[in-house]
């Protein structure tokens, strides 16, 4: 990633004092992979949808789709989130605010991303939770609708929902129209990701994918777009070779969704 400016820094550190967050040291870089501000406009009408319906949670092994779930139109837009991925009600302490962002419309495209973060992303749900809501709240202090990605992994595979579908995300600067951002917590430039919280984010792609109706040539990563070292050399290696063919995302998305 590219160096965060002094007072992103220090309104990071601030974040993380308020917080409280254990394990997250005055480097975290809670500004995530976001380059620019995003662009405001006011909502019509203000409305996220309909309730999101609360979903069992997969707490110690990579998540895993529900077999049994019913697709939706390539291309429609829903809150919806798989079973299996903690909701936003599970860890946010605050709600959205449609009204600084700019509509979806189609998903057509999915990047990756790391937050940057040297902790280890371990432990409880409460401690990602935490982790998460310090990113959240360090994204709002920036004047954005809510954090900036649609999705997030922790290193124990857990899948976590972030910004609505509904909403662009604020993940790549001047590319977040249509573009749903996931984030693996970690900075991976240090670290090696986890193989649960790889193989969740295979399943998770694989799923929107088919979901959504995007090829397998629109998945990316953050420095395919921008110049930054997001997600990191590790994580970017592990993309190289899971979108090749015989790789375990390129295997998924051609039907083998058991992996």
């Amino acid at each position: 990633m590219p160096e965060p400016k002094h007072t992103d820094r220090r309104d990071a550190m601030l974040s993380i004092a308020r917080a409280g967050v254990a394990g997250i040291g005055i480097a975290a870089l809670l500004s995530g992979c976001s380059t620019a501000a995003e662009r405001r406009v006011k909502a019509r009408g203000g409305s996220l949808g309909e309730p999101i319906p609360e979903d069992p949670i997969v707490v110690n092994r990579p998540w895993t789709p529900d077999r049994n779930a019913v697709a939706v139109r390539p291309g429609t837009l829903t809150d919806s989130v798989p079973a299996g991925v903690y909701t936003r009600q599970q860890w946010a302490k605050g709600d959205p605010k449609p009204w600084l962002a700019d509509p979806m419309g189609m998903i057509r495209r999915i990047t990756v991303h790391h937050d940057a973060i040297d902790a280890a992303a371990t432990g409880s749900p409460a401690k990602i939770a935490a982790r998460l809501d310090s990113i959240r709240r360090s994204h709002l202090a920036r004047g954005w609708a809510d954090i900036g990605y649609h999705y997030a992994i922790d290193a124990e595979g857990r899948v976590w929902q972030g910004r609505p579908l509904t909403l662009q995300g604020a993940h790549v600067a001047d590319q977040n129209q249509n573009n749903l951002g996931i984030v693996l917590l970690g900075n991976f430039e240090h670290q090696m990701p986890s193989p649960k919280a790889v193989e969740s984010l295979d399943r998770l792609i694989a799923t929107e994918m088919r979901r959504f109706g995007i090829s397998l040539s629109e998945i990316r990563t953050h420095r395919e777009m921008a110049r930054t070292e997001c997600p990191g050399r590790n994580l970017q290696r592990a993309m190289d070779a899971t979108r090749t063919r015989g790789g375990r995302l390129a295997s998924l998305a051609a039907g083998d969704i058991s992996g």
